[in-house]
């Protein structure tokens, strides 16, 4: 079993998409890594051998951000919007979608369940 960044890779899945478990490596990333290093794309990760593991933690530990920095520095970027006073800083504190979606029909999984408000149906007309 392959132990980079503090990710378990998946044994049985080619290492071009076992990469992408890490946070902070997508596909696009994960190619480039596998192209620096001269390692086929749909090896297993299991048919690796130690050197190229070491390979690999080596390019992840110099070049790339990951995991729990990546979290710290993303959460760091928030705080800073709220502080600042920012409109996007503003959505992030009241829990609301940030880049313009509509919220008065959706938005269900950002605002969390219906709360029921007394008094805001209208009369029906006669």
């Amino acid at each position: 079993m392959a132990r980079i960044a503090g990710v378990d890779l998946p044994r049985n899945k080619s290492i071009e998409i076992g990469l992408t478990y890490i946070y902070g490596i997508g596909l696009s990333r994960s190619q480039v890594i596998l192209n620096r290093i001269n390692i086929n794309p749909s090896t297993v990760v299991n048919q690796l051998n130690d050197e190229q593991i070491v390979s690999i933690r080596q390019i992840l530990n110099n070049e790339y951000q990951l995991e729990g920095d990546l979290k710290r520095l993303e959460s760091l970027n928030i705080k800073r919007l709220m502080e600042i006073g920012s409109y996007k800083g503003k959505r992030h504190k009241l829990g609301l979608p940030l880049r313009g979606q509509r919220t008065r029909t959706n938005a269900r999984t950002k605002k969390g369940n219906k709360k029921t408000i007394a008094g805001k149906k209208k009369a029906p007309r006669k």
